[in-house]
């Protein structure tokens, strides 16, 4: 099977959920008219990653009230789980007939979870996916995830998964992915610097598998009020530059990486290659050790189940 896969390169409306929405479906359709079968986002599209943590001094202060300013405000334009929004990206998804992969802010009550949500393309939600740990700054915003979400299901291109910015330096959740017979992986980031290059290279070729290294764009002047940025930093400077690009199973680059402008990334996926490359290394196959390595997983979802079995 050939797939023809893209990832969406731009600005979401920072901050703004039903924008951000709309130039989703946007977005998604224009890459649907040009042949894309599977359309992929960066990490927290929906409403935008939240960048300010790193570039605004004193935004990680005890008990500042322009961050608490900005934190209600983020949770009040994040989407539940399911809800209006998870409903419009089925539906998006279902009319296009494509695989959709989306990066969002996910609102739990007052808590904040960074997810992926994997649709089909029947529309429906085949799996939900929250970040196991935030990264350092990143925990003022978001809450621990769990282990429901450590799958590749089945879709009508293949078995899917996706992993989140440095969820790719976790030897086990990149195991757990490998293990579910992953054919293409989502690697969402908010930007795809060089190590995440590296990070996304490395783990189509350990998973002999596809990449499509998701990143996103963010100027100064996107930056939510409030709060005092870097005086050495203009209005139109990017803070996050994208870098998108698509790898093979093994460790080619199929396009990209693409710096610094607004595009969608195409790119044409032969899974075929999946099996000649599985030849030489397949870390759950002919390579594994299951007589020396045990790898368990805990896949409850603290709460509620989200609905989704992932297959």
């Amino acid at each position: 099977m050939i797939v023809n896969a893209a990832i969406v390169q731009a600005r979401p409306v920072y901050y703004n959920l039903d924008a951000s929405l709309e130039r989703a479906q946007k977005l998604t359709s224009d890459a649907a008219r040009h042949g894309a079968q599977l359309v992929a986002f960066g990490e927290t599209w929906l409403p935008g990653y939240p960048a300010w943590l790193d570039v605004c001094p004193g935004a990680a202060l005890w008990d500042s009230s322009a961050t608490k300013s900005l934190f209600a405000g983020l949770v009040a334009n994040s989407p539940t789980v399911p809800g209006p929004v998870t409903a419009a990206l089925a539906r998006l998804a279902r009319e296009l007939g494509i695989v959709l992969v989306m990066g969002l802010n996910e609102r739990c009550g007052n808590t904040l979870y960074n997810s992926l949500l994997t649709f089909d393309n029947d529309g429906v939600l085949r799996n939900h996916h929250r970040k196991l740990r935030p990264t350092y700054t990143e925990r003022l915003v978001w809450g621990p995830g769990d282990g429901a979400g450590l799958r590749a299901p089945q879709t009508a291109l293949g078995r899917v998964g996706a992993l989140v910015c440095w969820e790719h330096w976790m030897p086990l959740a990149r195991q757990a992915l490998h293990d579910a017979g992953e054919e293409i992986h989502v690697a969402a980031w908010p930007t795809v610097r060089e190590m995440h290059q590296v990070a996304s290279r490395h783990y189509a070729f350990e998973g002999r598998c596809f990449v499509l290294a998701a990143g996103s764009l963010l100027r100064v002047c996107d930056l939510p009020p409030g709060l005092e940025t870097l005086p050495e930093l203009a209005p139109d400077d990017l803070l996050l530059r994208g870098g998108s690009a698509i790898f093979g199973p093994d460790g080619a680059a199929l396009a990209g990486p693409c710096f610094e402008k607004e595009t969608i990334l195409h790119a044409q996926l032969d899974l075929r290659q999946i099996a000649q490359e599985s030849m030489t290394l397949d870390v759950s196959g002919h390579y594994a050790r299951p007589d020396v390595f045990d790898l368990s997983l805990n896949r409850r979802r603290p709460g509620a189940s989200d609905g989704t079995d992932g297959d």
